[in-house]
Order: structure tokens, then sequence, then C-alpha cells
């Protein structure tokens, strides 16, 4: 029997957070209704972050509320701090994800405080999420390289991803928020942040502004990984991360996986799909996308 990948679907969120174009909630759940319905099972649809921050994620609410009859899927949102929580509880959810930083400067561009201070702020989240019986997801931000510093030392990843399993995060998904990382350096930042949250509890977050993200996914792959994101259709990028691309494409995540052997239970066809759709919602030309 083939193993199994599980794959994160964020373009609801973190592919949508940044574009030009503010979608309707109805379109933002026909997109999330077709992503369901290619076989996806975790799909992160929104954030409660404020508005002045997010706009483009403004109605999560009533996205969240719209698909949450759907069973067996999870549909993760973003929360900042215990105000976001308290929306994302009345909003119904059942799982939400906190996001921490290996870059101090980026910590403070990206949500305003120091990393110990995003730590103490992200600890009555979690405590009380956890409480309430929903899981709780980790980010860690800028694993392979910073916008505003450069290298990013791997320890500090390892040190950031450790305290967020210590909250009592399910599950760490490690990210190269610019893109920056090649191979080698993902395989011994992987190996580093292994060594202190175990492997099983660890996922990959790749963006593709060198064309690296998919040579990145295999290495890690390679070494144990089980849980992928990705966004359809290359979606995404970070606004405090100028001149990076988007998300890895869910589309090509699949063609490697297949190619490898791997089970993922998700329609490649049907995330193309998805992919077209979303892109004609915003008004811009697609990928090249392949069908084969």
């Amino acid at each position: 029997m083939a193993e199994h990948v599980r794959i994160v679907e964020v373009g609801p969120r973190d592919g949508l957070q940044n574009e030009a174009v503010s979608l309707p909630a109805e379109t933002r759940v026909a997109f999330i209704e077709k992503l369901v319905a290619a076989g996806l099972t975790s799909i992160e649809v929104g954030s409660f972050v404020s508005p002045k921050w997010a706009p483009k994620m403004a109605d999560t609410a009533s996205v969240l509320k719209a698909v949450a009859r759907h069973s067996g899927v999870s549909f993760p949102v973003l929360v900042p701090n215990e105000k976001g929580l308290d929306a994302a509880l009345e909003a119904g959810a059942r799982e939400i994800a906190i996001f921490a930083a290996a870059s101090e400067t980026f910590s403070r561009k990206n949500i305003n405080c120091s990393i110990a201070e995003s730590f103490e702020r992200f600890a009555p989240v979690a405590e009380r999420a956890l409480s309430a019986g929903l899981r709780v997801r980790g980010y860690v931000s800028c694993c392979l390289g910073c916008p505003y510093e450069g290298r990013v030392s791997i320890e500090k990843v390892a040190d950031v991803s450790a305290r967020l399993l210590s909250l009592g995060c399910y599950e760490i998904s490690l990210g190269d928020t610019i893109g920056a990382g090649a191979p080698r350096a993902a395989r011994a930042m992987l190996k580093a942040v292994s060594e202190r949250v175990p492997l099983s509890q660890l996922a990959v977050h790749f963006h593709d502004t060198y064309g690296q993200a998919i040579a990145n996914i295999y290495a890690c792959l390679e070494d144990g990984v089980r849980v992928v994101d990705s966004s359809a259709g290359g979606l995404g990028g970070c606004p405090y991360a100028k001149g990076a691309s988007g998300n890895v494409a869910t589309e090509d995540v699949i063609y490697l996986l297949d190619g490898l052997g791997f089970e993922t239970g998700v329609d490649r066809r049907a995330v193309i799909e998805a992919s077209r759709f979303i892109f004609e919602a915003l008004g811009k030309p697609g990928p090249a996308f392949r069908s084969p």
C-alpha cells in the first residue's frame, strides 16, 4: 500500500491575502468547495487578523460558517491574539494556527513584536483554544532566510519550533517565506528541527521565488516529511517579504507525489479546475496549467 502524504491547502488564506483584488465571501466559499471536491482534507480558509492588516480576509467568519458543514475536512484559520481567538470561536472554528518567526526583524515587521513577546501573546491563545477542544497548528516564518536579516540560524528555527510544540501545537509548519532555500539548506534545517520536534509533527511550506520549492520538498520527503503546504495555482506571497513569489502550486506537488508513488487522495485535474476558477475571479492570467 502506498504511503500517504497529507497536503495542506493554503490558497484561500495565504494565497489570497496579498492579492490586489478583494473577493466576496461567496467566491471564496465556491473556491473552497472546489478544493474539497478535489479531495483536499486540510484547507486553510482565512484569518482573524484585524482587517486593517489583512483586508482581504475580512469575511473569514462568513466563509468558515459556510464551509463548516463538511465532515472529515479541517478548516484551520490564522489567529494572532486572544481577540482573534474570540472571533474564531464565535465563528465555530475547530482548528486555529498561530504564527511565529525565526527572525527578530521579521517578527517586528509582521506582528509588531519581538519573538519573545509573540510567545507571551500566543501562550494564552493556545491554552484557551486547547481547553475549548480546538486543534492548534504552528507556523515558523523565515526558516531559510529573512528579507531583512538575510541568513537565519537553523538553531533559532529549531528553538522557535520547539517552543511552539511546548504550547501544544500538534504540528509545526516550517516556512521558507522568501523562497531563498535550496535542497541542502532545507535538509540541514529540517535535521536541526527534527532533533527538537518529532518528524511526524513537522510540515514544510516552501515559496518558489527561485524555482526551488519542488526540489526542496523532494529533499524533505526523502528525509521523512509527510505533510506539505501548498497553494492552488501557486497563489500567494508575503506582504512583508517584498519580491517573494507565491507558494508552490498544489498541482505541481501532486504531480511530484504521484511520480514518487505516494498517495494523497487528491484529484490533480480537479485542483487545476479550482485554480482556473480563482484566477478568473481575480481577473488575472493563471499559470500554464499542464494536464497530462
